[in-house]
């Protein structure tokens, strides 16, 4: 079995703020394999790495812009030039609603600088890190919302593949993997926009869960083999893969594993927190054991790349 691969998830996200450029240095510092990208669009239809469609959990943009909320009250990337975005300070993940860190022990709320940037600024970044280290990294783009984004006139799976296409990613062979949420729009990516490139289908629970029901096994065994027609791997959530963690360390794994690797689909689950054990995990180290040790995963999403990294290199050589 090839050694599982480190995909650092935002960057090194358990450390600094997500998806900066200094949280992405430091993730390929620590050794991860692949550094993730979460794509959305501005007002100018530029790709920008941002995780959500919001501006508000992760900016200053209710202080800089009060008042360009949407009657939800919340502030979309859509809404603002790239310019805009631009002048916009970056923070740890807070909750809109109390301005409270999600993550109380993570770096602080409002300390140093950080901005936004565009996906072509990223890669060129990844790009120099392969050229100064003598290593290649690899970029892990997901597409965010397909549907929103054409509801707002905007294509924005097109656009990102224009992007990586003119960046030099036009094949399989090529370290990159497209992920996305939206089955019909990831199915479109290899279909009618003949995306060249490894495609990974991620999953909702609540969409996946009931197939792995007993009654419903072979709709589980219809819907990968569907997947496996146009995406090359899978990425679900923890609790798609093991359906029971025991207090006593032992645990219950689901049916997705084996039947996704019998469709010859990689498997990278997320996310591996060590500040956010699933229930009954006595430790991040038995985490990774049960999924890279005992269920043999591919590869994982990791906001602690470095600890990732370094479980993988002494029990996986």
């Amino acid at each position: 079995m090839p050694t599982p691969i480190v995909i650092a998830h935002r960057g090194a996200s358990g450390y600094l703020p997500e998806h900066t450029l200094p949280a992405k240095a430091l993730a390929a510092g620590m050794g991860a394999d692949y550094l993730e990208q979460d794509v959305v669009l501005t007002r100018d239809g530029i790709p920008i790495v941002l995780h959500d469609i919001h501006l508000d959990t992760v900016t200053d943009v209710a202080e800089r812009f009060p008042d360009r909320a949407r009657p939800d009250g919340r502030y979309y990337a859509i809404d603002f030039t790239l310019e805009e975005i631009r002048t916009l300070l970056v923070r740890e993940r807070f909750s809109h609603k109390t301005g409270q860190p999600v993550f109380s022990k993570r770096f602080p709320h409002v300390a140093s600088r950080f901005t936004l940037h565009t996906l072509a600024e990223e890669i060129a970044f990844v790009q120099g890190l392969n050229r100064s280290m003598s290593r290649t990294f690899g970029i892990y783009p997901e597409i965010k919302q397909p549907a929103f984004h054409r509801r707002e006139g905007q294509d924005i799976s097109a656009i990102v593949l224009r992007v990586l296409e003119e960046l030099g990613y036009r094949s399989k062979e090529e370290a990159c993997y497209l992920q996305c949420f939206d089955e019909p729009e990831t199915e479109r990516c290899r279909r009618e926009l003949k995306c060249p490139l490894r495609i990974i289908q991620l999953l909702e629970e609540k969409d996946w869960k009931p197939l792995l029901a007993a009654p419903r096994r072979g709709d589980l065994d219809a819907a990968l083999a569907k997947v496996a027609g146009y995406a090359d791997g899978i990425g679900p959530p923890i609790s798609l893969l093991v359906s029971e963690f025991r207090a006593d360390g032992t645990f219950t794994a689901t049916e997705l594993a084996a039947a996704a690797h019998h469709h010859g689909l990689v498997i990278h689950p997320w996310t591996l927190r060590h500040d956010e054990l699933p229930k009954s995990v006595p430790s991040f180290d038995r985490l990774m054991e049960i999924l890279f040790g005992e269920m043999r995963v591919d590869g994982a999403f990791s906001d602690f790349p470095d600890l990732t990294r370094q479980w993988i290199d002494r029990r996986m050589p």
